[in-house]
């Protein structure tokens, strides 16, 4: 087992990280290096940059990508593998609120790339990724002129040439598409697939890709890691068994942590304590609701996910980290009321979106 297949097996928290636009739409590289302090400072296991997230049309432009790719890897490089808040934690397995310590406390942060585009564009990017030193990349479909699964296979096949890869089961909600059982099999097929992202937020079609890896050969060379911010505590939860074998999903690569990020790392924290000790306790549970709750209101589901990149940096920018929720394209903006709502789950959930810690160390984060 490799170095990056061992730690994302270990249980990871990675944050899709946005993008930080000023008000009036350029590159904010203040306040995009604060959300990274902010990200490593909370524990986290990895970056996930260049994704939903971080808006697929940021690819566009190669160079901006290139930039944003770049700030990442340069301020987890100067943040270093032990920080502040995480030397607070060392020696007694919690902070001063009680959270849990890091496990990537001394191990830099894995770096993973969303690629984007047709197969020549892909690989193009995989190679820029690489040379800044990340260390995967997560195959997201926006951009392709041919997406059947054909397609899709082929470019997972040419961009593991150059990086490790991870497959992802996008919503159709926010441009991805149904795949099927098949095509999973043949991507678990490919030795450079090291993990999948299920993020499809739907129980079936979660369940036929845990299925499949349950019964391939690779199932227990490719990491199940959860992408559904629905449902993000009874994935951790919940084992695929079958064929003599169990499957657990081992943490997860999620939108919603780019928010609440420290309580994420405490989370995940939480589940292996758990799934140790072979019993879920009922705050865990309520947990899961709670965070159901504060996803509702920060990825709009009210109107259909319209305003889920802009709630994101909603949440953000009233928390003093970004100075506008603005993103790229004019069709992705708040919803009506959406602002008013997250400010309410923010009083009602303050513990699941880092406010204490957020206020505490903000002013070092946009030094």
């Amino acid at each position: 087992m490799t170095d990056l297949s061992a730690r994302l097996s270990a249980g990871v928290a990675i944050p899709a990280h946005p993008l930080a636009l000023t008000p009036d739409g350029t590159l904010d590289e203040r306040a995009q290096r604060a959300l990274t302090r902010y990200y490593l400072d909370a524990g986290v296991d990895g970056l996930a940059v260049g994704v939903h997230t971080t808006q697929f049309e940021l690819h566009e432009d190669r160079e901006a990508l290139v930039d944003v790719w770049r700030l990442a890897a340069e301020t987890a490089a100067e943040t270093g593998a032990g920080t502040a808040a995480e030397a607070e934690a060392a020696g007694t397995g919690s902070t001063s609120t009680g959270q849990t310590e890091s496990s990537r406390v001394g191990s830099p942060p894995i770096l993973i790339a969303g690629i984007v585009g047709d197969t020549t564009q892909a690989v193009a990017e995989a190679e820029r990724a690489a040379a800044l030193g990340y260390q995967a990349a997560l195959l997201c479909p926006w951009g392709m002129a041919d997406r059947s699964e054909d397609a899709l296979l082929e470019r997972a096949r040419a961009v593991g040439e150059v990086l490790p890869t991870i497959g992802f089961y996008l919503q159709e909600s926010v441009g991805g598409q149904r795949l099927s059982r098949d095509y999973w099999q043949r991507l678990f097929d490919l030795e450079s697939v090291v993990a999948v992202k299920t993020a499809p937020f739907d129980r079936y079609r979660t369940n036929d890709v845990a299925q499949v890896l349950l019964a391939h050969e690779r199932w227990d060379a490719v990491v199940l890691l959860t992408g559904n911010d629905d449902s993000i505590v009874h994935d951790l939860l919940t084992p695929t068994r079958g064929y003599g074998r169990e499957l657990r999903v081992r943490g997860g690569l999620l939108g919603q942590w780019a928010v609440g990020a420290r309580a994420a790392v405490d989370l995940v924290a939480q589940v292996r304590a758990a799934v140790d000790a072979d019993s879920v306790p009922m705050d865990l549970l309520a947990q899961a609701n709670a965070l159901v709750q504060v996803n509702a209101a920060v990825f709009d589901v009210e109107h259909d996910f319209a305003g889920c990149v802009a709630g994101v940096n909603e949440v953000l920018r009233q928390q003093g980290l970004l100075t506008s929720a603005r993103c790229l394209s004019d069709r992705e903006r708040l919803s009506p009321g959406q602002a008013d709502l997250i400010a309410r789950v923010r009083a009602d959930y303050p513990e699941l979106l880092d406010e204490e810690f957020v206020a505490e160390h903000l002013q070092d984060w946009l030094r």
